[in-house]
């Protein structure tokens, strides 16, 4: 499948009421489980694709090694992938345009707020950099703009609804496809999110959020579950591991 075809039905596998949902992977055997149990779609994480490859996240894996992770995930299965790039791991954005389609990848997700420093993004800042992408991938890459205000929050919750409103317009006006209000899960700002904004709208899975059906009948279009799938693997593994150190039957429970 070429990179238009690709993007383009990953594109339209984002219709609010009906969403896309994407159990996060971070190898290749994470993601032909993920294509196997008829997920139409795969996303990575990026703190799980870090942390498999021995980093931790906040870009602190080499870019040559994230986008080798991605290129196996794509080799891996036959649906769309889309990429979580933290912000670009500081590549100009031609060159993170051009390195990720050659990987295969139909989509990327982009954050506002800086990895190391958890500083937010300059709201014209980030709405020119999703621009640089935009006009380098065309129709090729789906971008996700994740918006980091209730990430980043602290304060007045009507003030950062607000911000958070705000820079989805502007991300989507610089030619963002979706936009991820990370961490946003009250039932009602969802909704009022979601109302307000032109577009779809991405939101985390997590406990505390609500579920699956809801989230759809709120009008979501993509839910994510980030390093949820990798975190559960590994805590089933660490029982496992304490099981058999003790003397115990790793398989129990």
């Amino acid at each position: 499948m070429t990179s238009t075809r690709s993007a383009a039905a990953l594109r339209a596998l984002h219709r609010p009421g009906d969403p896309l949902i994407l159990p996060n992977a971070w190898d290749a055997g994470s993601a032909r489980a993920v294509a196997a149990a008829g997920f139409p779609a795969v996303a990575t994480s990026s703190a799980a694709v870090a942390e498999s490859l021995g980093h931790t996240d906040g870009e602190a894996t080499p870019v040559a090694e994230m986008l080798a992770a991605v290129a196996r995930v794509v080799r891996a299965v036959e649906v769309p992938v889309t990429a979580d790039l933290e912000r670009g791991y500081g590549l100009p954005p031609a060159e993170l345009v051009e390195r990720l389609l050659a990987t295969g990848a139909a989509g990327l997700n982009l954050e506002d707020s800086e990895p190391g420093t958890g500083r937010l993004c300059e709201v014209d800042e980030q709405a020119d950099l999703l621009a640089a992408v935009r006009a380098a991938a065309g129709p090729d890459l789906v971008v996700n703009a994740r918006v980091d205000v209730f990430l980043r929050a602290a304060g007045d919750p009507a003030r950062a609804f607000d911000e958070a409103v705000h820079r989805a317009g502007r991300y989507r006006a610089a030619g963002a496809d979706c936009v991820y209000p990370i961490l946003l899960a009250d039932p009602e700002l969802v909704g009022r999110f979601v109302a307000a904004v032109d577009g779809p709208v991405n939101v985390l899975l997590r406990p505390g959020t609500p579920g699956v059906g809801e989230l759809a009948r709120l009008g979501v279009a993509r839910i994510s579950l980030g390093s949820g799938v990798y975190d559960a693997a590994r805590v089933r593994a660490a029982a496992m591991l304490d099981a058999l150190r003790g003397g115990g039957d790793p398989f129990a429970g």
